[in-house]
């Protein structure tokens, strides 16, 4: 089901004294206790719009609901924005393949919306219920590790799928493969789209100069980083691998069809002189030799037979049936 057709889903997390506990969405607007609470607004379609709670910047509340977006992070007065591309649960017909999150982070508060479900968020309210996210930091870090996590086994997959079709270069079928390897190359330029942005946007994050920021959550959000980077080069080399191996059928497929048009072409020089005979021989008219001799049936067969062995003798000696 498409994520304009599913009602807006709206859920509170509250995190105080080592207990999580749900809470009414207004409730986060007015939160100032010790603990960490955490907003997320999910399925918004792209016809919809939503009023954010008023602690949320203008500038970070726009960013929040925009209808496209692309990864980024800035830090506005004492919280930061970041927006990151991640995989989704469900099918989506008219997306990019990867599901957008937008975070509004503060110390002890996080406000994040999607238009589609993420993968990775299980993870992450899983981690808040167990009690391991204590501020805005901690979720962003947990954040990133699990959409990192999630989406570098789909990037390992196109690698896979591209060594098969190397493996079948030789004895596959030529125009199906080009099919395969056009989508592998297909995707892995759409993932690189936003997985090269994915890991500057948490890089520049790591760099913010927040107290909520932990040395810890740095090291995660770096290492994120790098599992980004990683899976940046790995799909440029996709890309890179996928265009060699197109060149490389399109070249099998010029080499099939020379040799095609070779064996047509010799065909034809063989019985070329042979039609050229028996269509002299076949005219009606008089006068053609030893038409009423009882063996000239049989000498022009002969005849036929000796100018096709030496057509063939020339093209052993020319070397044309080793090409």
């Amino acid at each position: 089901m498409d994520a304009t057709t599913r009602p807006i889903h709206v859920q509170a997390l509250k995190v105080q004294g080592g207990t999580v506990s749900e809470i009414g969405p207004l409730d986060v607007a007015t939160f100032d206790g010790s603990g960490f609470v955490w907003l997320h607004v999910e399925n918004i379609g792209h016809g919809e719009s939503m009023d954010l709670p008023g602690y949320v910047p203008p500038m970070a509340a726009n960013a929040l609901v925009a209808h496209e977006t692309r990864p980024r992070c800035d830090d506005v007065d004492d919280g930061a924005l970041i927006n990151l591309r991640g995989t989704g649960l469900d099918t989506m017909q008219d997306s990019d393949g990867l599901v957008s999150i937008r975070v509004w982070v503060e110390g002890a508060r996080v406000t994040s919306v999607s238009r589609h479900r993420l993968a990775a968020l299980a993870k992450v309210e899983a981690a808040m219920r167990a009690g391991r996210l204590t501020d805005g930091g901690d979720f962003v870090a947990a954040l990133a590790q699990a959409i990192s996590t999630e989406l570098d086994p789909q990037v390992a997959d196109l690698g896979d799928s591209l060594d098969d079709c190397e493996g079948m270069l030789d004895g596959g079928d030529i125009y199906a493969l080009r099919r395969k390897i056009a989508h592998i190359r297909s995707q892995a330029i759409v993932l690189r789209r936003f997985v090269a942005p994915d890991r500057d946007a948490l890089a520049a994050m790591a760099q913010l100069e927040f107290d909520w920021i932990s040395k810890d959550d740095r090291m995660h959000l770096r290492e994120a980083a790098d599992r980004f980077a990683r899976m940046a080069e790995e799909l440029e080399a996709v890309r890179e691998r996928a265009a060699l191996l197109h060149e490389q059928l399109t070249d099998l497929r010029a080499e099939k069809i020379d040799q095609r048009s070779l064996a047509i072409a010799v065909t034809a020089f063989i019985f070329l002189p042979l039609t050229f005979v028996t269509g002299l021989l076949g005219m009606n008219v008089e006068g053609i030799p030893y038409a009423a001799e009882p063996w000239a049936f049989w000498g022009v067969v002969v005849f036929c037979l000796v100018i096709a062995a030496a057509v063939m003798a020339w093209f052993a000696w020319r070397h044309w049936f080793e090409d």
